[in-house]
């Protein structure tokens, strides 16, 4: 980064010990994970990197020359041999031939499949002709923020001269394909001695005869780039100097959890969004700078940067030393709607006559002085990564505006990469979202057998979960599991006491600004007692009624003022249970408050339905595996009540059932899934029991 509070330069991670043995593709590998675990280096999925080898031919058995490059949407920090397209160097260099000029440059890319060399599957990239035509061995294109600073300057040429002399030669901008493939063909042959080059408003290609130099290469010209930017920058006002001073950290995340709703529910029409939150450093001295809003309105200049984050943010007017959030909220509306005509006049002024069709026109990000950055997308992978791609804009921006004028790439270069045919077609190959791909769930008691089943079948339908639990350990386990089978974007964890509003407000604080909102409460904390009547304390009386009935009036409140900032809807289930309907001896207290938990689900449901907030009961019975509640006294005392030993006690259950079969942790997720899920739209205020059949329980 530009941010000399991101300390140290570039380290040489080339580890020769490690290299040695390698084939030229397990190198090519070894390079670019070595190159992507530095995000100053690039960003995620940001820049490809490609080795010329010989191979033998499978069909005829001669040594050919193969083309090594990273295929389509790779990242390179994890790929693998398998994310590598191969290709045939005599068919790309036979392309030339077939080059009808700028003008139909598109057509080319239909052709790289016909050199695919050994049945390879993975698709190669636009920057294929990029990499096939410079003639070394090996070759790095990045995107450093150091560089891409250089780039987007007004004088970037100068600057690139100054910096690197005639060792890295300067390109002007063109958009990546056959024609600027050939254009560094042509700066390669000229210069021979040059190890690479600077493509105005993009990045950096380098190359070498070897893996080694070619990496030792690309580090070198970053190095070279941060050096030179420290220098110039000293005792310069960066952004124009301070205009306003950052809250505090916990005002920036009460006011983060308070806007972040509103702003999903008003760019949340057609497609729920999932939020990200960011006020590290970088952020707050852009968004607290003088030099905010000219900047912000000129764009992001690496395609890969505005592909991520449209081509600008939104910045919210707010003034941190009179924060009044109520007038922020007042004016959303019509900044997001002011927001959405300022896209749409940049669709019509750019389009062409075969442009596809307008995308969402809201912006991805939210800039707001004192606070930070929010950023928002169809999944929150997307939505982080988008922030992440703006932090380089930021760092990218300080270092062209320091030394020189930063420059955005122009309306109409940015909407032709924008809604260009062949990005629109990769956008149309991704897969169909998940059933509950953009939802956001809440699972009380999520650390337990029916929470954690819970957790498992949303999230397995693309939703993302918060995790909430009064026991830290069990919690921590199920946030540790279900992150790694699910990946660390999609769970997040929160310790509630649902019997505390304090900490029922901050977990759904928490997840505001985790996630951005909530879509789902799945409302399952509980406990279990048993006591004759002449026995039962008032302790234990109020135990269960704090936290089954108290504690899901305090969630089903929160959530519900969510979905009413929102406006989106919502959907709240109720774990409750049979004996909320049937009778059972020396339970009393457990019984009557599951009854008025399902009671109270009853009134939600009549309150919410006018605002689409569906409220659903799941009544399990005898869950003994994986149960929380089952593994102390409540088991010892159910089995004292029907007079059994506990290990009788799961087969008197199957046994009692209608159906004589036990009820399993999954068997009740599946049912509060269908609550949750489109499935069920057109219900509410309905019970299901999941119970293997209960005469008693029997609703009507």
């Amino acid at each position: 980064m530009l941010d000399k509070r991101s300390g140290s330069r570039l380290a040489n991670l080339w580890d020769d010990a490690k290299a040695e043995g390698m084939s030229g593709p397990e190198l090519l590998v070894y390079r670019s994970n070595t190159l992507g675990s530095d995000k100053r280096v690039t960003n995620y999925g940001g820049g490809n990197t490609s080795s010329k080898v010989w191979q033998k031919d499978p069909l005829t058995g001669e040594e050919v020359e193969v083309l090594w490059v990273k295929g389509s949407g790779g990242d390179s920090a994890s790929i693998k041999l398998d994310g590598f397209a191969t290709l045939y160097m005599q068919k790309l260099r036979a392309l030339k031939g077939l080059y009808r000029g700028p003008a139909h440059e598109d057509e080319m890319v239909a052709y790289l499949p016909h050199c695919t060399f050994d049945l390879n599957p993975r698709a190669a990239s636009i920057d294929t002709p990029l990499h096939a035509f410079v003639p070394k061995a090996c070759v790095d294109h990045m995107h450093p923020d150091a560089i891409i600073a250089v780039a987007a300057a007004k004088d970037s040429k100068a600057i690139t001269k100054e910096i690197f002399g005639d060792a890295i030669g300067w390109l002007p901008w063109k958009r990546p394909g056959f024609e600027l493939g050939l254009w560094l063909e042509k700066f390669c042959l000229e210069n021979p001695d040059a190890k690479g080059v600077v493509l105005e408003s993009h990045g950096l290609f380098t190359w070498g005869d070897t893996p080694k130099e070619c990496y030792e290469t690309t580090i070198s010209v970053i190095n070279q780039a941060i050096d030179w930017f420290e220098r110039k920058s000293q005792g310069k006002a960066i952004f124009g100097g301070e205009a306003v001073q950052s809250l505090d950290a916990s005002a920036r995340r009460a006011i983060a959890a308070k806007l972040m709703p509103r702003i999903r529910g008003l760019i949340s029409e057609k497609s729920h969004k999932l939020g990200h939150f960011d006020d590290q450093p970088a952020v707050l001295e852009f968004v607290n700078s003088k030099d905010l809003r000219p900047l912000a309105a000129l764009g992001t200049s690496c395609p890969d940067h505005f592909l991520r984050t449209k081509i600008r943010p939104l910045v919210i007017e707010f003034d941190p030393a009179k924060p009044d959030v109520d007038a922020v909220i007042a004016r959303l509306a019509d900044d997001i709607a002011e927001y959405r005509v300022g896209y749409q006049a940049y669709y019509d002024s750019c389009k062409h006559a075969d442009s596809p069709a307008i995308r969402d026109p809201n912006a991805v990000v939210y800039l707001m002085p004192g606070v930070g950055m929010f950023t928002f997308a169809g999944d929150k992978a997307t939505a982080r990564i988008s922030g992440e791609f703006y932090v380089n804009a930021i760092n990218v921006m300080r270092g062209a505006s320091t030394v020189s004028s930063y420059v955005g790439l122009p309306a109409q270069e940015a909407f032709d990469i924008e809604y260009w045919q062949l990005e629109e077609a990769k956008l149309q190959r991704l897969p169909k979202p998940k059933a509950l791909a953009g939802q956001i769930a809440l699972v009380t008691g999520g650390a337990g057998g029916i929470g954690r089943a819970t957790a498992t079948r949303l999230l397995r339908e693309g939703a993302c979960v918060m995790l909430a639990d009064i026991d830290e350990a069990a919690l921590a386990s199920a946030n540790d599991e279900l992150s790694k089978a699910y990946g660390k974007d999609f769970v997040r964890l929160v310790r509630i006491d649902v019997t505390s509003e304090d900490q029922v407000l901050s977990g759904f604080a928490e997840t505001a600004v985790e996630f951005g909102g909530i879509d789902i409460l799945v409302s399952n904390a509980g406990l279990a007692s048993s006591a004759p009547i002449e026995e039962t304390t008032l302790a234990l009386w109020n135990k269960n009624m704090d936290i089954l009935s108290t504690g899901y009036f305090l969630v089903s409140r929160e959530a519900f003022r969510l979905f009413r900032a929102q406006k989106i809807g919502g959907n709240v289930v109720f774990v409750a249970s049979k004996n909320g309907l049937a009778a059972s001896p020396n339970a009393s207290a457990y019984c009557t408050a599951k009854a008025a938990e399902i009671h109270l689900a009853r009134c939600l449901a009549l309150e919410g339905a006018e605002a689409q907030i569906r409220v659903n009961v799941v009544n399990p019975d005898a869950v003994l595996r994986g149960s929380k509640i089952w593994t102390g006294e409540w088991k010892e005392q159910r089995a004292a009540a029907y007079k059994m030993s506990t290990d009788d006690l799961e087969e008197h259950y199957r046994s009692r059932s209608m159906l004589k079969r036990s009820v399993f942790p999954e068997d009740i997720a599946e049912a509060i899934y269908f609550f949750a899920s489109d499935m069920s739209a057109k219900s509410t205020g309905n019970i299901v029991n999941v119970d293997a059949g209960n005469a008693q329980s029997f609703t009507r």
